[in-house]
Parts: C-alpha cells; structure tokens; sequence
C-alpha cells in the first residue's frame, strides 16, 4: 500500500469546457489513488472561472463520468464540505481580496499589451505559453504619467512580477525540475475583460482548501514556478506537486477526437462497462500488467507512484477501439 499520513488533501480540478476524455479521467483517477492510498482526502472542484467558455452542463456531465467510474469524492459541488462552493465562479470574493493583498505588496502592475501586440515574440514551451508568449516586461516600468495616458484608450489587464530567480521544484513523480531566473516571464493573474485569470484562481482555491498534493497533467508543469510565486507572495503553504506524462494517440500526437470516441460520455452511453475504462487507464499508467477490466476501489492497494512512467504514454488503436464499443 502507498506510503501512509495524515489529513493529506488532494483534488481533481476539470474545466467545464468540454467532455471529459481519457487524459482527464486518467489524471482523476490517479490524483484519486493517490489519496485514497495515502489514507487521505480527495476533492472535486469545478474550475469554470473562464466564463464565455464554461458550460453547466458539461460540468454536470463531468460529475456524471466521473461517479460512473467509481470515483467518489470527500468533498465537491455535490457533497459539500468545510472549504466550498466548489465551484470557482462562486468564489469571486476571495480572488478580488486575493488581488487587494497583491496589490498592497506591490506584486502587480497595469499592462496595456494585447495578444496582437506580443504576437511576434517567441512563445513559451506549452503550459506558460498556453497563455501567450513569454511577456517581455513592455509595461513593467511605466510612469504614472504613461498608465494614465494609455488607460485613456484602453483597460489593462493585471499582471504580476515573476521574482528574478532560479527555482528547484522537487517533483513527485519527475524527480528535481530547475527553472531559471523569472521562467516564463510576468503573466496576468486579472484579465483586462474583468475574468480573473487561471493561475490566480487556482492558487487561492488550493491555499483555501487546504490542498497538500496536486496530482497533474505534465502540460502545466511549466506553470509551476508562476503558481509558487503566487503561493508565496499571498504569505501561503503550496501543496507538493507531481506531473504525470500525457496521453498520446496512435499516431503519436495529442489525443483528440479524431482518434475516436475518446470522450468518457460517448463511452458510458454507448454500453461502455466501466471497469473497461479504468483497466485501461491502470495499464496506461503502469498499475496493471494488462488492460483488463477493475474497479478503481481495487487499486487502491497496490498504488505506487514509481509505477507511472515518466515518458508520454501512446495508446493502442485496439484499446481505443474497444472502449468506442467498436
């Protein structure tokens, strides 16, 4: 049985954006095993901060997968619980008291660049530049007297300022990661819409839950170092952090719809038995020899993460196939 403690907290986070797919689910069930192995407590929490691309029924069906599964969480939209609402756009409060503590620490600043305006930089590797190019620093040191000119034609969005150090990050399934001075450059943590931007939400809801582990996707681990200086501008504990390798189709690029019907409610209306999926995603992530059908309940017991690879993982066309029913 994995390694034992006590009150570790942990949580699955979706985006109601869409479907959940098989990279989700992998993720969910692994940040499960996790904690349940640990003897500690798992949330769900519904990250819909981005409203124009949200939907409530995609998180109601989100919920609906993940129960069909056999994941059932301590706390979430459903069960309640000590630290909710779990879901973001509930907790607009605690953001904007978030924003008053970084701006009294001087960590913020105007910015009046628009995405045209920093479209011939170089972008970021994926996860920083899943948010733009890496910032330059452009409105960084602007007089009052320029803010005020350039506010008279447009609003600004908030961004804040990346320490201009190296971070170590002791990774719980890479191992030690290293990101040099200022990674990824200054980023905004409040949309000039008014949207308060991802990185922030995420880093107030995980102080604000009491989160001790972030089991996920190794497409935000170069997010990381931006969500450490958040934690640590707000005077917060962050959680420890372990990336998981991404899912890959076939053909060796990101798993989307056009290697089938990858979407876990395609499979759960199509007949799809559950337990097929989860023997998939333990063979996928190291746990089980074969893809054969389990319940996610008895995993528990041999959960270790040193089994997961630490290489992207590419899925077979016959697995796909069998749990599109085809």
């Amino acid at each position: 049985m994995g390694e034992s403690t006590s009150r570790r907290r942990g949580r699955f986070a979706p985006t109601p954006s869409g479907s959940l797919h098989l990279g989700n689910a992998r993720t969910a069930l692994l940040a499960w095993l996790q904690m349940r192995a640990a003897g500690g407590e798992i949330l769900l929490r519904i990250e819909d901060i981005d409203k124009p691309r949200s939907r409530a029924e995609w998180a109601e069906e989100i919920v609906c997968d993940l129960e069909w599964l056999g994941l059932a969480f301590d706390e979430g939209p459903e069960e309640g619980g000590a630290y909710g609402p779990y879901v973001q756009s509930e907790r607009d409060e605690l953001y904007q008291a978030a924003l008053d503590r970084l701006e009294a620490g001087s960590w913020l600043y105007p910015c009046y660049c628009s995405r045209a305006d920093l479209a011939g930089i170089a972008s970021a590797p994926h996860g920083l530049g899943s948010e733009g190019p890496v910032y330059p620093g452009t409105c960084r040191g602007l007089t009052l007297e320029e803010r005020r000119a350039k506010e008279a034609v447009k609003a600004p969005s908030l961004r804040f300022r990346v320490p201009d150090r190296e971070r170590w990050i002791e990774d719980g399934l890479l191992g030690l990661e290293h990101f040099g001075p200022g990674a990824g450059g200054d980023f905004v943590v409040r949309r000039a819409d008014g949207i308060i931007a991802y990185q922030l939400a995420v880093v107030v809801d995980d102080a604000a839950m009491k989160i001790t582990d972030v089991l996920r996707g190794m497409d935000l681990l170069d997010s990381t170092p931006w969500q450490l200086g958040l934690f640590e501008a707000l005077g917060e504990t962050s959680p420890a952090y372990a990336h998981v390798p991404l899912l890959y189709g076939p053909d060796g690029s990101r798993l989307s719809k056009r290697h089938g019907a990858v979407g876990i409610s395609s499979m759960r209306q199509g007949g799809t038995k559950p337990e097929e999926v989860v023997g998939c995603l333990a063979f996928w992530s190291g746990l089980m020899d074969r893809p054969e059908p389990v319940r996610a309940s008895d995993l528990i017991e041999g959960f270790q993460m040193e089994k997961i690879p630490k290489e992207p993982v590419q899925l077979e066309e016959y697995l796909l196939r069998r749990l599109s029913g085809q």
